[in-house]
């Protein structure tokens, strides 16, 4: 094992400021690093790597400045296998005690060629740098590049002679991602049991996703025996990234029955600190990607909205609020059912009966299928706008527009008048103008149209819009509303609720009296 004084606590090594930057068009500002260091320190992570102090001035002072901050990290900087890198390394983490020097190597034949050195002479240069970083910080790391197509007898090899030469913990890389989970965990396994003075240093483990298995090899090495895990936040990184710190930390904290484990981070921090690194380096969170993606807790299927209204645990391993979210999220679509819609109906303030139910929901579909997300909006659009359609004399039944820039636009419409199929067709200057030209053909009428308002209800190219009418008669007023992802659907539909509510008026008015007594509240 290693030693650490508790043999169960994983260490979390994180290196979004580092690793994390490379990613290109990944870089962050001097601002922006501070920031996501004070939160990765609140967070409880163990080793923060703030980055490469020899690629850049604005590097080393980034690191500087971080080491100089920093209340609980450990504070650690990079450096290549040379004493200019180590050097300068020191200076920018100097202004800490609780500091670590980095250094690495690659150390398979093909980054052995890179410098075109013999094993022998890497030996050398290996004892003679992880020696200088000692003489200068006690916490020294060191790692051989692309460990994992290293020759087996020279990785022990070189293991060795960096513990001796001072390395406290000895990070094995999967530089390349090209490592399956069972060797991950063989390799730090035989290591462990196979390098002199293995017992007295920590092993680390370093993954790449290129094969989609960086979080897998990670916990795999951790079951091998490595007690720090390095990893980025979101899993940013070069290619294809590195393991993501979320995934491994709530892995561990779930399935701690077959990995008993812990680590020191305060996982409900992790929500708030996925979003800022997402934000700052420019890399949107996809929508699917574990733990931090939107729809990590977010359920649309009827079946399992239904499972998880009657127990969370149906379809839920971890609870959102565990990394910082408020809740479970139920996002209505197309393929929710009723018990998902009753329930949201609720949160909003509607109490429904099963036959008004059921009437709601045929709507509901029908928008779902044009929408890809049923918003709170869309909602109580639906149950505001057309609540007395039932009882309409006059009812849209189909409608077909044909505008450009070729001439007049043109509007046939199919409506049902007291039961009568009627269609008429009509131009006019645009298509609503031509809408509303057609439906006074199907329903003839003096109404003078005072207003029309157009409003989208939700964002996106298909939000509902609602279209507000508000007709005049023989003094009467009545005005009409509905919505729709077709604009000139749900002028059409506005246009015959404020018809309706216009006939409605002049039967409640009765023989003889005046309509415009009638309240609007007479209407409801």
């Amino acid at each position: 094992m290693t030693n650490v004084t508790d043999q169960d606590r994983v260490l979390i090594f994180d290196t979004t400021l580092r690793d994390g930057e490379q990613s290109p068009g990944a870089t962050m500002t001097h601002e922006e690093k501070l920031e996501i260091a004070e939160l990765l320190d609140d967070m409880g992570v163990d080793i923060i790597e703030a980055g490469f102090p020899i690629a850049s001035e604005g590097d080393f002072k980034a690191v500087s400045e971080i080491a100089q901050r920093s209340k609980n990290s450990r504070i650690c900087g990079l450096a290549r296998a040379n004493i200019t890198d180590i050097d300068r390394c020191w200076e920018a983490i100097k202004h800490t005690d609780n500091n670590r020097i980095h250094t690495f190597i690659g150390t398979s034949p093909l980054h052995r060629a890179i410098p075109n050195l013999t094993q022998d002479e890497m030996a050398d240069k290996i004892h003679q740098t992880v020696s200088h970083a000692r003489n200068l910080c006690e916490n020294v790391q060191w790692s051989p590049m692309d460990a994992t197509r290293t020759e087996w007898d020279y990785l022990c090899r070189v293991i060795e002679i960096a513990i001796k030469a001072g390395a406290t913990t000895i990070n094995i890389p999967d530089t390349v991602g090209y490592t399956a989970p069972m060797e991950s965990a063989d390799l730090i396994k035989r290591l462990i049991e196979t390098v002199p003075g293995a017992d007295e240093v920590i092993f680390a483990t370093h993954c790449h996703n290129d094969l989609g298995m960086a979080t897998a090899n990670s916990l795999a090495a951790v079951v091998g025996g490595a007690r720090q895990i390095e990893c980025t936040i979101n899993g940013l990184g070069e290619r294809a990234g590195n393991t993501a710190l979320e995934e491994v930390v709530m892995a561990i904290r779930t399935r701690n029955d077959i990995m008993p484990y812990h680590t020191g981070i305060d996982t409900t921090k992790i929500m708030h600190l996925s979003r800022r690194v997402a934000t700052v380096s420019g890399f949107n969170v996809q929508f699917n990607k574990a733990i931090v993606g939107k729809n990590a807790f977010a359920h649309e299927s009827g079946i399992h909205q239904d499972g998880m209204l009657k127990n969370r645990d149906n379809f839920e391993i971890m609870r959102p609020e565990d990394v910082g979210l408020s809740g479970t999220s139920l996002p209505l679509g197309k393929h929710s059912g009723r018990a998902a819609l009753r329930d949201k109906l609720n949160t909003l303030g509607y109490e429904v009966g099963d036959n008004q139910l059921k009437d709601i929901f045929v709507r509901f579909k029908d928008l779902a299928d044009r929408k890809k997300e049923v918003f709170d909006d869309d909602l109580i659009a639906l149950m505001t706008l057309d609540d007395d359609e039932a009882n309409d004399h006059l009812q849209l039944v189909s409608m077909k527009v044909t505008c450009g820039t070729g001439g007049q636009a043109e509007s046939t419409v199919e409506m049902e008048v007291d039961g009568r199929d009627v269609i008429a067709t009509e131009h006019g200057d645009g298509p609503v103008d031509a809408t509303f030209k057609a439906i006074r053909v199907v329903h003839p009428n003096k109404a003078h149209l005072q207003l029309y308002q157009v409003h989208a209800v939700t964002e996106g190219t298909d939000a509902q819009a609602t279209v507000s009418v508000r007709l005049e008669e023989d003094g009467m007023i009545a005005t009409g509303q509905s919505a729709n992802t077709d604009t000139v659907v749900a002028s059409a539909k506005a246009y015959i609720h404020a018809l309706n509510r216009l006939i409605v008026r002049r039967e409640k008015a009765g023989p003889g009296a005046d309509a415009r007594e009638i309240s609007y509240k007479d209407l409801t």
